[in-house]
């Protein structure tokens, strides 16, 4: 024990033993109190029909679903609400960062109203602010229509939607994260070239669904149809859906505007100055050599915030969107099986934003200058 290495090591394992007895310990403790209390333990009752429904669901769901498929359609609302929230944020965050180091007066002075609004105001008063108005637009039949094929009203907006069943949708889905990373990773340096292609390979995977999974006398697209008191046909998006995705958008654009921001501020004025003595104009300065120097500097601060965004999806639960966190909970009072329904949420939570943080330090890897700079 007089080498110095040799103490060390003890000591590590002297740790690691004492926190692995002390979780066992409150393991062992939990379950012996839950067995003296009469408290069902296990995952056997995954398999227990709810006899409860949910609201919005993207797989076919009812009250007699089993724990697993509700916890199942829990999981996916929040990936679907997540992803698109996230995606929306990029998009409005990029614009007002653009704007907010514009040298126009106008569109700095509408970014910094934008972020100071936006980012100052709870994102749970947000979203309770966006579901009260959704759900005082006109009713049923005083729908405002669009185009005659869609209509908006206190019960969501209903869209025209391809004929595609849930098995279909989800190869679809699966079909675009593909087409998005074979833009990414094979773009060659020409990323406006890959993402044609990308898209063109959607379009046609989404048509090659549509013909193969249709059904003889159906038509391809499905039109939405008032009949009594409901729109039979096409696609209804809810206002819980929709009050989240614009909080978690607005609220997330502010916060990555300033990422954005402070990610074309940090970039050498030098190199701006090269691209205009170039000859490059100032959208193409902007855009081959501002913002690809720019995004280096982001991501580290996006991923941070990418993730705090999909767990912010559990404030749905306030205005009754049936994410993962609200199925959880829902399943806790009706089982009682509290201890495995949590490790359930945390393991559940804990694999979406690891894999979204093994995402963006692959793409950061990716895009890391070589040498120094």
């Amino acid at each position: 024990m007089r080498n110095r290495r040799t103490r060390g090591i003890a000591i590590q394992i002297a740790v690691l033993v004492a926190v692995v007895a002390l979780v066992v310990s409150f393991v062992v403790t939990a379950r012996n109190n839950l067995v003296s209390q009469g408290i069902a333990t296990g995952f056997g009752f995954l398999e227990r029909s709810t006899g409860w429904p949910i609201n919005f669901a993207l797989i076919p769901i009812t009250d007699r679903s089993p724990y697993w498929e509700m916890l199942l359609a829990g999981l996916l609302n929040t990936l679907y609400v997540g992803i698109a929230g996230i995606a929306a944020a990029t998009v409005i965050g990029t614009m007002v960062g653009l704007a907010r180091v514009s040298s126009n007066a106008i569109l700095n002075i509408l970014g910094t109203v934008f972020v100071e609004i936006f980012r100052n105001v709870p994102l749970i008063l947000q979203i309770i602010f966006w579901y009260a108005v959704l759900t005082h637009l006109p009713s049923l039949r005083q729908s405002i229509e669009v185009g005659g094929v869609a209509f908006l009203n206190n019960r969501g907006l209903t869209l025209p939607a391809l004929a595609l069943s849930p098995a279909d949708a989800v190869i679809l889905a699966v079909g675009i994260l593909a087409a998005i990373f074979a833009a990414v990773r094979f773009s060659g340096g020409r990323p406006l070239g890959a993402a044609l292609v990308a898209v063109l390979g959607v379009v046609v995977l989404a048509a090659a669904l549509v013909v193969i999974g249709h059904e003889a006398g159906t038509p391809y697209v499905s039109v939405p149809e008032l009949k009594g008191l409901r729109f039979v046909g096409g696609l209804t998006i809810k206002p819980e859906f929709t009050a989240v995705l614009i909080g978690i958008a607005v609220f997330g654009g502010a916060y990555i505007a300033e990422i954005v921001r402070g990610g074309l501020l940090s970039v050498d004025k030098g190199k701006i100055e090269a691209a205009r003595a170039l000859g490059l104009r100032p959208l193409q300065v902007t855009r081959f050599v501002h913002l690809p120097l720019a995004v280096r500097a982001m991501l580290p601060a996006l991923s941070n915030q990418y993730v705090w965004l999909m767990k912010a999806t559990t404030l749905g639960v306030a205005i009754g969107y049936p994410d993962y966190f609200m199925v959880v909970s829902t399943s806790i009072n009706q089982s009682g099986q509290t201890m495995e329904l949590l490790l359930l949420l945390v393991l559940g939570f804990l694999a979406i934003n690891s894999t979204i943080s093994a995402i963006m330090n692959f793409i950061n890897a990716r895009l890391a200058l070589k040498g120094n700079t």
